[in-house]
């Protein structure tokens, strides 16, 4: 049986890292200490790894497409975890979940459109909706004592009254950690079917959930759903492999298929990164027992992270999230405007996190923090934070 060590502190300066290296070019202090970027602190599975060394070893790397096995790898993945599996047709490898958000967008809709988010939620999707002059239209979850819903009586008027073309479902939800439940799902899609909007949705965290929580992939629900569902799964979060840059679109229409191969076409992008389609294979494959390791210790690094808010008494809440690694810091009781809290955050506490109001204006007073690292170093800067506070 393997045994993982993840209280070792990895030490990822001087790699090009985006987390830690880039502090002077983001414009924040050097000795900020750094929980924002979703990556982990981990080495990933070592046998990823090994198949990379091999993969590497043979020492040419050109063109690289998909074959059955790759298929094979992922499919049974989410058939074992999830109890559905994906059509081989309606695989596309795309370098990343964002990627594949624009080219949804460029498959079905056209400037001026309306697409639908719930905010607050993952920024890059408000970004990418107005990078391509489509309307950006807000449906923002209700927070119900720290547990986040959808207005469903809002969600269908918005839907009807801008003709809303397309919807970004994050599943789970990124940054307030909701896993949706299978009625949930079901009560939005059906308002999408009626209305004819199709569904773009962001599983990219579905294995990170914890508890009692079950996902649900948004396809599985019906044939109807699968059928106006283009589904973005990746192994990136799940491995830590976001450099590798790769992602598993699957989207069983025919012709939605094919409108989004057209835009494939029109970003000029081809062929997979080869070391990515390698990673993936193996990860999928051989890297359950990591995965579950890794997860079960950010499970107990977020019941720390509650607990000690709870007991330190800064007026800062926050609770083990239903999914994803991130934890949804409420900072409100301190009564500070958006700007004098990230300053508290960034230059008192000195660290650096996503400040909530990057996820919509209904972020405002909190602040997302990246528990996927070693305790030792987590415990740090949650003490630096209250400290902060309390000063």
């Amino acid at each position: 049986m393997n045994t993982y060590d993840f209280d070792v502190p990895a030490d990822r300066h001087n790699t090009d890292c985006l987390k830690y290296d880039f502090a002077a070019e983001r414009h924040k202090p050097a000795d900020a200490l750094p929980f924002w970027v979703a990556d982990m602190d981990f080495s990933t599975a070592p046998e990823i790894i090994e198949a990379v060394i091999q993969r590497t070893r043979h020492g040419i790397f050109g063109y690289t497409d998909v074959k059955d096995h790759y298929y094979d790898a992922v499919a049974c993945w989410y058939t074992t975890r999830f109890g559905y599996t994906p059509a081989r047709e309606s695989l596309i490898v795309t370098p990343g979940i964002v990627f594949a958000l624009c080219c949804a967008l460029y498959a079905c809709t056209k400037p001026g459109d309306a697409v639908l988010i719930q905010p607050p939620v993952y920024y890059p999707f408000r970004q990418s909706i107005a990078a391509q002059e489509r309307r950006v239209i807000t449906s923002a979850l209700v927070n119900n004592s720290g547990r986040y819903e959808t207005d469903f009586a809002d969600f269908e008027k918005k839907i009807r009254d801008n003709k809303v073309k397309l919807f970004v479902l994050c599943s789970p939800h990124n940054p307030v950690g909701r896993v949706w439940k299978r009625e949930e799902l079901e009560r939005t899609a059906e308002i999408c079917l009626r209305y004819g909007v199709t569904i773009f949705a962001d599983e990219i965290h579905s294995d990170f959930v914890f508890g009692e929580n079950r996902h649900t992939p948004l396809p599985s629900l019906s044939k109807e759903v699968e059928k106006i569902t283009v589904w973005g799964t990746a192994p990136t979060k799940t491995f830590n492999l976001a450099g590798l840059q790769i992602s598993d679109i699957f989207i069983a229409d025919r012709d939605l298929n094919r409108a989004f191969h057209k835009a494939l076409d029109a970003s000029g992008y081809s062929q997979p990164n080869a070391l990515g389609l390698t990673a993936a294979e193996a990860a999928y494959r051989d890297g359950g027992p990591w995965f579950d390791a890794v997860k079960a210790y950010i499970e107990i690094n977020m019941e720390k992270t509650a607990a000690f808010f709870r007991e330190k008494k800064t007026r800062i809440t926050t609770e083990k999230t239903e999914g994803t690694y991130l934890m949804w810091l409420d900072c409100r009781q301190l009564g500070l405007a958006p700007d004098v809290l990230d300053d508290l955050v960034l230059n008192r506490a000195k660290l650096w996190l996503d400040s909530g109001r990057i996820f919509g204006k209904e972020g405002e007073g909190f602040q997302r923090i990246n528990t996927a690292c070693p305790w030792t170093c987590l415990e740090k800067g949650i003490g630096q934070l209250a400290a902060a506070v309390q000063a």
